[in-house]
């Protein structure tokens, strides 16, 4: 299970120095203590800085760094000031997406009731109502006092919102059970969903011994004169401070002259004059009352250990933690016998009436004078602190959070049954386009069809597909642009040819799953470059995806193809949508290989669908009578667009090397189109050359029909492939429907085929292996079939229609519930709030927020080098020509897992940006591709800065600060470390960067 704590509680401003906030960070750090194999993470909101650097050195040897994320919103959030409204209600979205981007099992919010006056921002549900959430409930004083505490309008409202919230959430952890009780009771919560946790006082409360020295001097510095009386908490009318001074008041005059009345705790000068004239009125003396003000925790705990006794005598609390600690400090402890108090105590005698001052005056001159019943309170006391701590607490809270993930688990699985068929725009290419996925997305639907009401988006003029007229409203990207708030559900069908250019643009506008049949897109994203649909596209494919170097190499390779065969130039379709779907794990060992950091929850392996299909020998002599063959031919076919990668010229030389070349019974057919170029034409002349042409086919393009006549028509398939671009062979899949013993090497997906479904030769096979297989398959007859028939099976089994299109289901719906934090449904969110935005620095605000909170799903290691001085300088040929040599080096041989960007200081506008323009320039690229923009900093990036923090000016000092609170590691080097970095091994330099993680 894996618990992201909000850990606001400790940091806000109204919280933090208070009750809340110390239970906040003791009741975290016991979680974290008792964990066991729960994974515990942390959110800091960047709001609070003092507290991010505080609780991050809190949770050293508790956590590792990387546990502890820090979020950010745009300054002014608090709920008192109007005007902040629309600031606040994006900032809800934006922490509930950021939280979501951390995955967790479960939430816990330390403290919901947060942002009235400060900039801590809290909400539940506002964005998906599907994250299990729990709260810490401290109270519901101001909802069962509402005309105490909730007199003003706007206080009010916020508190309403508040517990709406509170009500959102699926399980509360309540400090006492008074506190729990009151959930139910007043509002309406069922019991088994608040669960009592209890509290603890941290160990530091405890009986200690104090010279004579020392207590002088804390009595000087706070006015004490004699033993005293201690109260401390809050100055609030449930607090009942005025009925303590009322009560103090009555007792006998001999006793109040050798005794003193301290009220420790922070009050400001109106307190302060008001309460001093009340126990004026009273009769109490000057020196009988004694107001500290506010003291440091150490002074606390020895005025704990030094009173003679302590009395609470609040008549509401949520658990009343004073009266704990002084009990742990070895004091006699009086309290009021309301709300948490007898809980705590656990002492019947101890308890009062707080709204009779009779009783409280009795009770506290029973323990000022006899000493034997105070002695019984002291011991009491210490025993009854010891049941509580917080290491039960902990594990009571993680008890109760294990039982809740299990419990909303089961009650997700059984409503999942329950569900409506979702709308769903599916967009791909379809027949008569000639295109596989084509020919795929007609066989889909209809098995799809079970779960969705399906509108295809086509970019086409017509479709042909008799299902998808009579079943699907078939509508444009146009129409689509303008509806795509009607569906609940968008799959993309992306390919790397002509056919899918419209879908980038429409991706990134309107995101959805996307189904990646070709994991190399460069072919496709070139295309689009050079032929002006979108200029320029292929560069910027190349920067975002791959780094300056392969930038470099667009415009400096020798053969252009090369580039497009090395680079995938699919970030921008992976980084869009809201989940990936692929067909084959080859696809999957390709994104490890290229995005070593992307989350592999965004990833699904389905195999591809086939319509099963059976063969028996009337059908195959009739689709050989249908293709002019005879019944005793033995018939060889490849099928698919030829072309290098297909190694149809490998499979001829083949087949003319065997002896199936002098066996007139033997044909060879390649089922598709010719390649239109250099490697199409030598094909064809080696036919002719061949002396068999007679029994040598290229059918060119074949429509359903005769496609699906030739395998039925065919005794063996041979599907050969080199340079896979991480797409899945539907024709390997089509010969094993078709029983066919099909001959096939071990590249790209086709490796992953069973071994025992086709005749695999290793990916770099030889001329000798494939001439074997062919005549092995031509003389034994007996395996062919075996092999055939085994080919089928597996088809039938694990593509089979209904079990694909299951898991079809499966996964879209999984991504979309997992997608709430992507970035494009935040912004869409946020779009949608009523309120108008006030102008356009606020959306400029959010936008740096988000870019700062949420990392994007491909998110690469950023070795960030500073060069500032490198752009200030104007003369640059005084730039060490060394420094630029180690740039140049890096640039083009980054240490592995990083992602080289130089970087510097706009002293203009006082933050860092990349350095773009430059470093085309020193690449001997034009400047003109790429423009500096603010830079994106993450947790584990590396910020290489060329000066002493001495020479820094202030804004970069901060800025780095930042970064550093955020978790990236900040290294400022002089110009020798430069030079010792640059000689230094790439293997020493990549462990030196990862030596923190």
């Amino acid at each position: 299970m894996r618990i992201v704590i909000d850990l606001q509680g400790a940091q806000s401003s109204g919280s933090r120095n208070r009750g809340i906030g110390r239970y906040s960070l003791s009741l975290v750090q016991a979680i974290a203590r008792n964990c066991g194999e729960h994974d515990i993470v942390l959110a800091l909101n960047g709001a609070f800085p003092d507290a991010v650097e505080s609780i991050q050195q809190a949770f050293q040897g508790l956590l590792p760094a990387k546990n502890i994320h820090v979020w950010y919103a745009p300054d002014s959030t608090s709920y008192a000031n109007v005007n902040n409204s629309w600031r606040r209600q994006s900032s809800e979205l934006l922490r509930e997406s950021f939280l979501a981007s951390l995955d967790p099992s479960v939430i816990l919010v330390t403290s919901l009731f947060e942002g009235l006056g400060d900039d801590a921002v809290s909400s539940i549900g506002r964005l998906n109502d599907g994250v299990h959430t729990a709260v810490i409930l401290y109270d519901l004083i101001p909802f069962i006092n509402r005309d105490l505490y909730l007199s003003d309008a706007r206080a009010a409202s916020w508190y309403d919102e508040k517990v709406n919230y509170l009500l959102k959430s699926g399980l509360m952890l309540a400090i006492s059970e008074s506190s729990r009780q009151e959930a139910v009771e007043h509002l309406g919560a069922s019991a088994c969903d608040v669960v009592n946790i209890s509290t603890a006082c941290d160990p530091q409360f405890g009986v200690k011994f104090y010279d004579r020295e020392q207590r002088t001097s804390l009595y000087t510095s706070y006015g004490i004169s004699r033993p005293y009386v201690m109260y401390t908490g809050g100055i609030d009318h449930r607090k009942n401070i005025e009925g303590l001074i009322r009560a103090y008041s009555r007792l006998p005059l001999p006793l109040r002259q050798s005794h003193q009345l301290a009220l420790i705790c922070a009050i400001n000068p109106d307190q302060r004059i008001r309460l001093e004239k009340y126990a004026e009125k009273c009769g109490l003396s000057h020196e009988e009352l004694v107001l500290t003000g506010y003291v440091p925790e150490e002074d606390l705990v020895a005025l704990y250990n030094l009173c003679k006794v302590f009395v609470f005598p609040s008549w509401h609390e949520g658990f009343g933690l004073p009266a704990l600690e002084a009990m742990a400090c070895g004091k006699a402890v009086i309290a009021a016998k309301t709300s948490s108090l007898p809980e705590v105590l656990g002492c019947e005698a101890a308890l009062f009436d707080p709204f009779d001052d009779a009783s409280v005056a009795g009770k506290l001159e029973q323990v000022l004078v006899d000493d034997e019943f105070r002695n019984q309170l002291e011991h009491h006391g210490l025993r009854q602190a010891k049941q509580f701590s917080w290491d039960k607490s902990a594990k009571a809270a993680i008890s109760a959070l294990e039982a809740f993930v299990e419990r909303s688990s089961n009650i997700e699985t059984a409503s999942d049954k329950l569900l409506k068929r979702p709308r769903l725009a599916y967009v791909s290419p379809l027949p008569p386009l000639r295109s596989g996925i084509s020919d795929y997305s007609a066989e889909l639907l209809p098995e799809l069809a079970r779960y969705y009401e399906i509108d295809v988006i086509v970019m086409q003029d017509s479709v042909t597909v008799p299902w998808i007229l009579s079943n699907c409203s078939i509508r444009t990207v146009d129409w689509f642009r303008f509806h795509a708030d009607e569906y609940d559900r968008v799959l993309y069908h992306f390919g790397n040819s002509e056919f899918h250019q419209h879908m980038f643009s429409l991706l990134e506008s309107i995101p959805g799953v996307v189904v990646l049949h070709d994991f190399f897109l460069s072919g496709i994203v070139s295309y689009m470059d050079f032929h002006g649909s979108e200029p320029g596209g292929w560069a910027s494919a190349l920067y975002e995806g791959h780094g300056y170097l392969a930038l470099k190499e667009r415009f400096t390779a020798a053969n252009i193809e090369d580039v497009k065969w090395k680079y995938p130039c699919n970030a921008r379709v992976l980084q869009n949508s809201r989940g990936i779907i692929v067909h084959s794990e080859n696809s999957r060992r390709l994104a490890r290989r290229w995005y070593p950091a992307q989350d592999e929850r965004q990833w699904e392996c389905i195999p591809l669908l086939r319509l099963p299909t059976t063969i028996n020998e009337s059908i195959k002599i009739r689709a050989r009578e249908a293709l002019g063959f005879q019944h005793e031919d033995f018939i060889v076919c490849s099928f698919g667009l030829l072309g290098p990668s297909k190694l149809n010229q490998r499979l001829l030389d083949g087949w003319l090397a065997s002896p199936l070349a002098t066996d007139e019974k033997c044909v060879l057919i390649f089922v598709g189109e010719n390649e239109g170029g250099e490697y199409g034409r030598q094909l064809s002349e080696s036919i002719a050359e061949s002396n068999t042409e007679n029994r040598i086919r290229i059918t060119g393009w074949t429509d359903t029909e005769v496609f699906h006549q030739y395998l039925a028509a065919a005794d063996v398939a041979v599907q050969l492939r080199t340079l896979s671009r991480g797409e899945t062979s539907a024709a390997v899949l089509d010969c094993m429907n078709y029983g066919l013993a099909t001959v096939a090497n071990a590249n790209g997906s086709m490796a992953d085929l069973p071994d025992d479904g086709i005749w695999k030769l290793p990916d770099h096979f030889s001329d000798k292996q494939l001439i074997n297989a062919l005549t092995l398959l031509r003389q034994n007859v007996d395996q062919r079939l075996k092999l055939g028939r085994r080919a089928q099976d597996i088809v039938h089994t694990q593509h089979a229609p209904e079990i694909c299109s299951y898991r079809y289901y499966a996964a879209i719906e999984r991504f979309y519930n997992e997608s709430s934090y992507s970035i494009p449904t935040l912004i869409e969110a946020i779009a949608q709030l009523e309120l108008a935005v006030s102008d356009s620095s606020d959306l400029m605000a959010i936008a740096a927020a988000i870019d700062r909170s949420i990392e994007p799903k491909l998110k690469q290691r950023q070795l960030l080098v500073d060069i500032s001085e490198f752009i200030q300088c104007e003369n640059k040929s005084e730039i060490s020509s060394d420094l630029l040599a180690l740039l140049h080096e890096w640039l083009l041989l980054p240490p592995k897992g990083f992602r080289v960007e130089p970087v510097y200081f706009d002293t203009q506008r006082q933050s860092y940006r990349y350095a773009r323009k430059l470093t085309l320039e020193l690449l001997e690229c034009s400047s003109d591709m790429l423009i500096d923009e603010p830079i994106s900093y993450y947790m584990n990036d590396v910020f290489l800065g060329g000066r002493s923090v001495q020479e820094l000016i202030p804004a970069q000092q901060e800025f780095q600060q930042i970064m550093r609170r955020h978790g990236a590691h900040v290294w400022l080097l002089d110009y020798e470390q430069w030079a010792r970095f640059g000689q230094t091994d790439w293997e020493e330099v990549n462990m030196l960067l990862t030596e923190d993680d």
